[in-house]
């Protein structure tokens, strides 16, 4: 069971990622299909599958985020950042100049949560 759960975690970041990057990319080619509904959608379930997933799996192992596993509260902070960046870069960014650099920052920060994931440390470096 792990396993799998493991296994559909790594498949969603995989498709959280390739998502992203082709909203960025269709953002700044200032391509209509942004405006497709499955593209407005299609990322919210997959990130609730990977956020299920991942709340599964700390669950499943006995790491608690907040408890004694920092790296897993540095994944849940950077994640929030990540998701006010992408917020900004595909939507609120007021310039394609502010939207660029929040583009950029939610790249280095979901960098710097899967290598957290993979070094289980909250300083990766």
């Amino acid at each position: 069971m792990y396993m799998a759960l493991k296994h559909i975690h790594l498949a969603t970041v995989v498709i959280t990622i390739a998502l992203f990057l082709l909203r960025g990319y269709w953002m700044f080619a200032g391509s209509p299909m942004l405006q497709r509904r499955w593209v407005r959608i299609a990322p919210h379930v997959n990130d609730t599958v990977l956020l299920v997933s991942a709340l599964w799996l700390a669950v499943s192992v006995y790491q608690y985020p907040m408890v004694l596993h920092g790296w897993i509260t540095a994944k849940i902070i950077a994640l929030i950042v990540y998701i006010v960046l992408g917020t900004i870069a595909l939507k609120r960014g007021p310039t394609m100049a502010a939207r660029g650099a929040a583009f950029v920052a939610a790249l280095v920060v979901f960098a710097y949560i899967v290598r957290t994931a993979l070094t289980r440390s909250p300083w990766p470096l």
